[in-house]
């Protein structure tokens, strides 16, 4: 039997959707339970490692739901390239689906820390030339160069390049990648005012999600998270 593909994601929705036959799943919020948790994986056995979930736009014409496939990732580690192949395969893979033209390929950035405001955006654009920012493709890049895997990246726009996130946007996401209510609506109890914005991630998430359905979909139907 193939070792599967291990997929990194940030959070639990994310990871769900991806999670099936032949794919392994790992995700956290925090880096450092986050790169265990895809060591323990490797050990288990690995033929290669994708980031998928959501994204923040850093280009300014992306929409929310618009996917992403990676041809690099900078940040940390400095560059991380993916790798051409598999990435050409995954791209292959949404030939005559919904996803193709909505798809883009480039560069990615990877932080430690959520790029929440317009102006944060604009200035790691600018700085990077690089389409979209996560905080986890850095990670699985790093780890998949180190051990001699295949890398690869499939991120959707969740927050465009003008959108500032309002502070109960992150208040409830735990370390370990699973959300709490509690603390969003104590934030919203405190500022009111972030209701619209909320909403406004909230329409831009489904869109983010349903991209992301739609890709699994098409990923899994040509056996793109495989290595024969």
């Amino acid at each position: 039997m193939n070792a599967p593909v291990v997929a990194v994601t940030g959070m639990a929705f994310e990871a769900k959707i991806v999670r099936g036959r032949g794919v392994d799943v790992v995700f956290a919020a925090r880096a450092d339970w986050l790169e265990r948790a895809l060591s323990d994986a490797i050990a288990r056995g690995c033929s290669g490692i994708i980031s998928f979930g959501t994204a923040g736009g850093l280009a300014p014409d992306l929409e929310p739901g618009e996917l992403i496939v990676a041809e690099s990732v900078c940040g940390p580690f400095g560059e991380l390239h993916t790798d051409a192949a598999w990435s050409a395969r995954i791209v292959d893979a949404f030939a005559g689906t919904p996803v193709e033209r909505i798809m883009r390929r480039g560069r990615m950035a990877g932080v430690a820390a959520p790029v929440k405001s317009g102006a944060e955006k604009r200035s790691l654009h600018s700085s990077t030339g690089a389409l979209a920012v996560d905080m986890e493709s850095h990670i699985a890049g790093a780890i998949a160069t180190a051990r001699g895997l295949p890398f690869a990246v499939c991120r959707a726009i969740v927050d465009p390049a003008w959108r500032t996130l309002p502070p109960a946007a992150t208040a409830g996401l735990r370390d370990d990648g699973t959300t709490a209510i509690r603390p969003i609506l104590r934030e919203l109890l405190r500022d009111p005012s972030q209701l619209g914005a909320l909403l406004r991630l909230a329409s831009d998430a489904r869109a983010a999600r349903a991209t992301l359905v739609q890709a699994r979909h098409a990923l899994g139907t040509a056996r793109a998270l495989a290595f024969a």
